[in-house]
């Protein structure tokens, strides 16, 4: 099934607030789409005018071709819904949360239970199926609200923050899921300002900032311009401080105020990929004991901060 997610000009205002100034993107299905940008940049707002549960002021979306403003009971056929927190039944047992949602989507009740379980367990949650929500763990009510979307096997999932809470064991089994989900053909969108969390999963991104979608060209310019690679040297006590700096820097001949400390490692600049290799080479060739070199940042967390949304690691250079 071909179901995939459109925004073009959307606009959303709060009174004299305007959250959502100019949204325009597009998510594929089979593919995991993030939806990044700071805390208050307009990403749950977005997501609840796809959800059918906020009209915006202006501009179109489509879910599979269907306008959840116009169709909302269609939208909500086709797509499942994770807010940042659980928010419903908190007396309700587990499974009786995803029992009570499944008879709302029309699923006879001795289905409803049993795709309760079915669930229960993907989301690792059996143990605690008689336990009253209220009573569940911030990571646990992630988990439960995720099996909450999944209760009718939409094919556009819409999830807000979903790694909030979790665990590093949850946070990997989550992405083994919704590698697995996407790899079925749905379209999952994945709002988060948490980068290191969404470089693990998706294929593309949206960024946001102050309630508007950043064109692409400008997310490609930002993507590749000078990034600083991380340098971890073999410790030895006996070597002076600064004298890792200052080998680094004759090897590449650099200025060792070009490079950056950030605790136990160096932060040297290169302006692309081919030059952090030429760099690898001479830090080898001069003998240096090279145990760690990789990106201080990930791609999304690169892009992100050149485009002048956040800062960069503590003691990289500017």
């Amino acid at each position: 099934m071909d179901v995939g997610i459109d925004a073009t000009g959307v606009r959303r205002s709060f009174g004299a607030v305007q959250a959502v100034a100019d949204v325009t993107f597009a998510a594929a299905p089979g593919r995991v789409t993030g939806l990044v940008g700071p805390n208050g940049s307009g990403k749950t707002t977005v997501m609840l005018m796809l959800a059918s549960l906020l009209r915006p002021d202006a501009g179109e979306m489509r879910i599979g071709g269907v306008d959840p403003v116009a169709d909302p009971a269609g939208a909500r056929r086709l797509l499942g819904w994770m807010p940042d927190s659980l928010g419903a039944w908190p007396s309700l047992s587990a499974r009786e949360v995803l029992v009570a949602t499944a008879q709302l989507y029309d699923l006879p009740r001795a289905d409803a239970r049993t795709r309760a379980d079915e669930l229960l367990d993907l989301v690792d949650l059996t143990p605690l199926a008689k336990s009253a929500a209220r009573v569940l763990s911030r990571g646990q009510k992630q988990r439960l609200a995720l099996a909450r979307a999944l209760v009718h096997d939409p094919w556009v999932l819409l999830l807000d923050e979903p790694a909030s809470g979790l665990d590093p064991q949850a946070r990997i089994a989550l992405r083994v899921l919704l590698r697995r989900l996407a790899a079925e053909g749905r379209t999952i969108l994945i709002s988060s300002h948490v980068l290191s969390e969404l470089e693990e999963v998706v294929d593309d991104a949206v960024f946001m900032m102050n309630g508007r979608t950043v064109g692409v060209d400008r997310v490609a310019a930002a993507a590749t311009r000078t990034r600083s690679w991380r340098v971890r040297l073999l410790a030895d006590p006996s070597r002076g401080a600064g004298t890792d700096r200052a080998e680094v820097a004759a090897a590449l001949g650099r200025l060792p105020d070009e490079i950056g400390v950030d605790r136990r490692d160096l932060l040297v600049p290169f302006a692309d990929e081919a030059g952090a290799v030429a760099g690898l080479r001479a830090l080898i060739g001069a003998g240096l004991p090279i145990v760690e070199f990789a990106p201080a940042v990930g791609d999304l967390e690169h892009a992100f901060l050149d485009l002048g949304v956040g800062s960069g690691p503590e003691g990289s250079p500017a």
